[in-house]
């Protein structure tokens, strides 16, 4: 009889060595729970897909169940370590910092398009570095409680301001921003300086005129020197009156200031003769010309003049980094205002815009959608608007913003009166225009 020893040696572990850990000792038999588990296989490992005792389903021979409540058991230290990045991952990382670079450049070029968006509006009653807009002497001045806005208009465009496509597709989402080639805002054969220079004697002129019209507009005379600087090609004037004339007269009648020129020329019709009587080496003649068609049915005589006034009020006008002959009506109303008392606007904050011309005619201007949208941003609750932008201005007004049509200085400031005074319900609409 072959003697066994005691307690019998637990049989080999038939996997290789280093594979997995070390075998956990077998121990008693958990007593019976809600789940009662087969005893453990030999080596300590539950057997192949038995239940732990506290019920967690075991992997096959792989690791004992965690106790309940413990952390989740460690992956194989021994195994190869799972990729931190997958390639299907990579690749999409790349190709989506690629795409973002690509729309981030291209958002960046510059694109053949213009754009004008709202610009800042200016008090002409107010001030502006510390210094007041409009500056007067030689005659008292008044305080206004209200605002006579001039307004302005920002152009993208060109070399030294270009659209991108942010500014492209933000033009088509927003009605206040208007998109279009930038050949139509910049003429290509214009530099940016040149342009600048041109906006800023359009500016000069515009000031001038909204001068002499706001001093006529109170009643006051305002003695001008009617110089030729130049005569129309293919007019019976050119040949006929020659650069540096002085004109002094029309039919007999005397000329004190530009307007009485435009009011000798409103009873010409044209291809009518006329008599300009002009002053030519100290000496006064008379020269027949007969007169062209403006294309609006006005008689012109066909001669440019560059007038030279006598002003009976100094005014100065201090603004700077902007052009353009757009805020002449509100220089008028603002000189009227600053030389007028009472206050005509009644503590009301009104803007407005229109080009002035020596006979006090309003005349329209670019970008007044944009303009409207400026207003009523700083605050203004009236516009004047060119009777010319009706058609512009009819179905875009902004909320909050009452606009009134006007054709001439003269009604505009009746209007103002008429706002300040509470009395605007009458005053004409564009749409009231555009009706007609």
């Amino acid at each position: 009889m072959t003697e066994r020893p005691w307690p019998p040696a637990e049989p080999a572990d038939p996997r290789p060595s280093g594979a997995y850990p070390p075998p956990t000792p077998a121990g008693p038999t958990p007593p019976p729970g809600p789940y009662s588990p087969p005893a453990p296989a030999p080596g300590g490992y539950p057997a192949q897909g038995a239940y732990s005792a506290q019920g967690a389903y075991s992997a096959q021979g792989a690791y004992p169940a965690a106790p309940l409540g413990a952390a989740a058991p460690s992956p194989d230290p021994f195994g190869a370590p799972e990729p931190l990045v997958t390639p299907r991952a990579l690749t999409l990382s790349i190709a989506t910092v690629t795409t973002a670079l690509l729309i981030g450049g291209l958002s960046l070029l510059p694109l053949p398009y213009g754009a004008t968006l709202p610009g800042p509006t200016f008090d002409t009653l107010g001030e502006e570095g510390g210094v007041p807009l409009i500056e007067v002497s030689g005659a008292p001045s008044y305080p206004s409680e209200g605002e006579l806005r001039f307004t302005t208009v920002r152009v993208r465009g060109g070399e030294n301001a270009p659209v991108t496509v942010y500014t492209l597709v933000g033009g088509w989402l927003d009605g206040a921003v208007t998109v279009l080639p930038v050949e139509d805002l910049l003429p290509p054969d214009r530099t940016p300086e040149e342009i600048d220079e041109q906006n800023q004697a359009l500016m000069i002129s515009s000031q001038e005129n909204a001068t002499v019209s706001a001093l006529e507009e109170l009643g006051h005379e305002v003695p001008t020197v009617l110089r030729v600087a130049d005569t129309v090609d293919g007019t019976e004037a050119a040949g006929v009156v020659e650069v540096g004339d002085v004109v002094v007269a029309v039919n007999g009648r005397r000329l004190v200031g530009f307007s009485d020129l435009s009011e000798a020329m409103d009873a010409v019709r044209p291809g009518e003769a006329v008599v300009l009587t002009v002053e030519r080496d100290g000496a006064e003649q008379d020269l027949e010309v007969v007169t062209v068609d403006d294309g609006s049915g006005r008689a012109l005589i066909g001669v440019l003049i560059d007038p030279e006034f006598d002003l009976p009020v100094d005014v100065s006008i201090q603004i700077e980094n902007v052009g353009g002959p757009s805020a002449g009506l509100m220089f008028s109303l603002g000189i009227i205002n600053v030389l007028t008392e009472p206050d005509e606007t009644g503590g009301e904050h009104i803007a407005g815009t229109g080009t002035m011309d020596l006979t006090g005619a309003v005349g329209p201007i670019g970008g007044i959608v944009q303009k409207m949208v400026g207003s009523r941003a700083d605050g203004a609750r009236w516009f004047l608007a060119p009777v010319d932008n009706c058609a512009e201005v009819v179905g875009n007004e902004p909320a909050g913003l009452r606009v009134v049509a006007v054709a001439t200085l003269a009604e505009a400031r009746a209007a103002v009166e008429a706002i300040g005074a509470g009395r605007a319900d009458g005053l004409p609409t564009c749409a009231d225009v555009v009706g007609r």
